[in-house]
């Protein structure tokens, strides 16, 4: 842990501010008040209503679920309140779940405890396919009454008179990992460490199960919110993707998700209003739509699904045509926070050649990424780059001697440990070995594949479970690029910052990344309006300057949007102009905002 001193200047400035950062953020739907409900009797009410159109004796429910919805639970809620004459559980016709375990084991990299490879397998293939034409027949036989089909897999068995998707979040999904909660997809191992589910979810159930929800969203007939268990929501298929078009034609952000870390610290805890009684907190994916969620405004009511289904529903809006034609239904850019102050230093650590993380996993792009410093204390570091001059085979016995419990690595022998302070931006191509130190919250600015690190070093600690994380020290070593020395960092990668533009209370600067990154970068100082432009693209902005900032459109084709301190926030590329402006006290005071988009 850090010393008094970064600590109580930690607490001196925060102290200066009350927290404004809204951690529950929402699209308000136009025409929604009556569109959503809670409650399983006011969900069952609702499917009995729609299910009564249907001028036939026998009506079917196809309720088609996301991996890690609890659907025991849900059979039992429904059943209980529309009494149906037959219900068709998807599991009992899934493959045993010893030959899912063999399907998948190509995917899964052995015993490696991170890393496999992105799989191209399809839902069906998880399938008896004979069991699930013997449930077709079962449901067609059935002449009078409800028929309910609930599972993954749902609409291989029936289209479904009334059709619901019951969706989740990633982040939701972890938790129910971690709880025990949930197994993964077609298999019992609730009780297997959370890493490992996690890993299998990445690298094969949620890519499975992404494809078989991209074409289902336009027929949604409702939409299920279970991922509170204690408020069940059931929102009408059209207003959710009536609310989907309306996030893209305005500034939106997604619901940040927090987690501990074992080099975490406390900044957050301040200026997001978080658990005080919290040990720590590391990370926050404050803009990461393939882990967060997005809130939907019906009325007073918040409905929860997951981000990334604006991007599969809306990616050239949201994205533009260049970055879709480039990137299809991803959201290339994340950004994420790393809270060090009165924590620890991050892993030493490298990411995957482009060509590396292809040939490996699957994966078309790689991690390049930056560190923007929105604070840090007086002792604050990076660790970027090599030394001139230093042994690689030296290096890699050293640190090979470190994983084996033999001696500490010496990082400062190696790696040069550059002074850190509020709003310097170092830049980090894939390639180059790189960590924060203890003292710093980093605003991370990031391709999106966010689990390709390579861990180094960990600086002879324990995960938070209590075992030592892991380390990947030959992929590691396969990817460091031995060139990018001193001279080299400080010329290519600290602080290359670039006047460019200016107007009446702002200017702009160009801040980076490295050319061999695909993000570009570019910092806005102002007092007054200042103008921006989406020119086609998604604009992903963090205000990492200022209490308070609104968004507008000089034309009025969006409501002003404000935004307060550390938040990030996505201009769709179909925004195109847009201003920001300081609000309140900020007035007569330089805020600032970082911007990000993809270079075309």
């Amino acid at each position: 842990m850090a010393g008094s001193k970064g600590q109580h200047s930690l607490q001196h400035a925060l102290n200066l501010r009350q927290p404004n950062y809204d951690r529950y953020p929402f699209v308000a739907v136009p025409q929604g008040d009556h569109a959503c409900v809670t409650s399983w009797d006011a969900i069952a009410d609702r499917l009995r209503h729609a299910l009564s159109r249907h001028s036939r004796r026998k009506a079917v429910l196809v309720v088609e679920c996301y991996p890690g919805v609890h659907e025991s639970s849900l059979i039992h809620e429904l059943s209980s309140r529309l009494k149906p004459t037959l219900i068709t559980h998807t599991r009992e016709a899934l493959l045993p779940p010893e030959e899912i375990d063999r399907l998948v084991a190509p995917f899964l990299g052995g015993d490696d405890p991170v890393f496999g490879f992105l799989s191209g397998l399809t839902l069906p293939q998880f399938f008896d396919s004979d069991a699930v034409q013997i449930g077709r027949e079962a449901i067609r036989q059935v002449q009078d009454g409800l028929v309910l089909v609930v599972g993954v897999g749902a609409r291989q068995f029936h289209d479904g008179d009334c059709f619901v998707y019951a969706d989740l979040a990633r982040w939701e999904a972890q938790l129910r990992f971690r709880r025990n909660e949930a197994s993964n997809l077609g298999v019992e191992n609730a009780t297997l460490a959370a890493s490992l589910q996690y890993k299998r979810a990445f690298f094969v159930d949620w890519r499975v199960a992404d494809r078989w929800k991209r074409p289902l969203i336009r027929a949604w007939d409702f939409v299920l919110d279970t991922h509170d268990s204690h408020q069940p929501k059931l929102a009408d298929g059209e207003a959710v993707r009536r609310g989907l078009r309306h996030a893209v034609t305005r500034p939106f952000r997604v619901v940040p998700f927090f987690d501990p870390a074992p080099w975490g610290g406390q900044w957050m805890k301040e200026v997001c209003d978080l658990d005080r009684r919290a040990k720590n907190y590391g990370w926050c994916f404050d803009g990461v739509p393939e882990e967060n969620s997005l809130l939907l405004g019906f009325g007073s009511t918040r409905f929860e699904l997951p981000s990334i289904d604006l991007v599969f529903d809306q990616p050239r809006a949201l994205l533009g045509d260049a970055v879709h034609a480039r990137f299809g239904d991803e959201f290339p850019i994340r950004f994420d926070f790393l809270d060090t102050m009165g924590g620890g230093n991050l892993s030493f650590q490298v990411h995957p050649l482009t060509e590396y993380i292809q040939q490996h996993f699957g994966m078309h792009y790689t991690q390049d990424e930056s560190y923007y410093l929105l604070d840090a204390g007086p002792d604050a570091c990076v660790y970027l780059g090599l030394k001139d001059g230093i042994d690689p085979s030296a290096m890699a016995r050293d640190l090979a001697a470190a994983q084996s419990g033999q001696a500490p690595f010496p990082a400062d022998r190696y790696a040069n440990r550059w002074p850190a302070k509020k709003h310097d931006h170092f830049l980090i191509p894939a390639g180059t070995v790189h960590c924060s130190g203890a003292e710093s919250m980093v605003l991370e600015i990031s391709a999106t594949p966010y689990i390709f690190t390579f861990k180094l070093w960990d600086w002879a600690r324990l995960g938070l479970d209590g075992k030592p994380r892991p380390i990947h020290l030959g992929h590691g070593l396969a990817n460091i690029q031995w060139d990018r020395t001193t001279e080299w960092t400080q010329r290519n990668l600290v602080n290359r910052f670039e006047p460019l533009e200016s107007g009446a209370g702002w200017r702009e600067e160009r801040t980076g990344l490295h050319r061999r990154e695909f993000i570009e970068t570019r910092r806005h100082w102002f007092s007054a309006p200042v103008p921006h432009d989406t020119r086609g693209g998604v604009n992903m902005l963090n205000l990492v300057q200022g209490e308070e900032a609104i968004v507008e459109s000089p034309d009025g084709s969006f409501d002003p949007f404000p935004v307060h301190y550390a938040e990030t926030f996505i201009v769709p590329a179909a925004v195109g102009r847009y201003t920001v402006r300081p609000l309140g006290s900020n007035t007569g005071a330089e805020s600032a905002t970082m911007k990000a988009w993809v270079r075309t």
